[in-house]
């Protein structure tokens, strides 16, 4: 992984980078990460910029820190993550998550969506997702409108449920995801590897802020060339 070009911070990222590589096996318990300074220039990033995510890590439990020795991975059964709800991950593991926001809409609801909400209009956001910078799938996400008046390109960052817990109070607790086949929209982007009217693997998900209540739904349109769903059960 080189070169980070996600919107949060730089240590955040190579966070969230080494959970994702710990939870698709990619990282072994024990296993011995290469000097820091190594690492550093592999990401393209200053040692301190480096030493900051590692001590992140070692707080969340994930490392083990000897003094003349190394880093060592400790991997635990539920790493934390901001991503813990992305369930795509590159063919071989793992993969960082980045969004490139394509469009943000207020609009009435459209009648293909089943009643959620206290509104009769919902935040329609569509984004192109990439793992480690790989075109990987395509989202559209329909965020009831009584959470917030107007949303912004400038507003998201990488993950949804980041923003949403931060600025809107807005904690996601539980999801549910319907998995199946569909075509690839008409609005796709040319950078996405699958062209409108192709079959594609489709997610559908209900994002619930209570065990009832549904505060969004979503759907998800992936390239299976990149990537794969993974659900792991612990």
């Amino acid at each position: 992984m080189r070169h980070l070009r996600g919107s949060l911070p730089a240590y955040l990222q190579i966070v969230e980078f080494l959970v994702r590589e710990i939870s698709a096996g990619r990282l072994g318990d024990g296993e011995k990460l290469p000097p820091e300074r190594d690492m550093a220039t592999n990401f393209g990033i200053a040692v301190g910029t480096l030493r900051k995510a590692l001590a992140e890590l070692e707080t969340r439990g994930l490392l083990r820190r000897i003094q003349g020795s190394g880093n060592y991975i400790r991997a635990i059964s539920d790493p934390h993550s901001i991503y813990s709800m992305f369930r795509l991950e590159l063919i071989g593991g793992g993969g960082l998550p980045t969004a490139d926001v394509l469009d943000v809409e207020r609009l009435d609801k459209p009648s293909f969506l089943p009643p959620f909400g206290r509104s009769d209009q919902a935040h329609r956001i569509r984004r192109l997702r990439r793992l480690s910078g790989q075109a990987a799938a395509l989202e559209e996400i329909w965020l009831d409108g009584s959470f917030i008046e107007t949303i912004s390109r400038q507003d998201l960052s990488d993950s949804l449920y980041l923003f949403y817990n931060t600025r809107l109070r807005l904690r996601i607790i539980k999801a549910e995801d319907q998995i199946g086949q569909g075509q690839v929209p008409d609005w796709s982007p040319a950078s996405f590897g699958l062209k409108p009217g192709e079959k594609a693997c489709l997610v559908s998900r209900n994002s619930y802020m209570t065990e009832q209540r549904i505060a969004e739904i979503s759907f998800s349109w992936f390239d299976h060339n990149v990537a794969r769903y993974v659900s792991r059960l612990k």
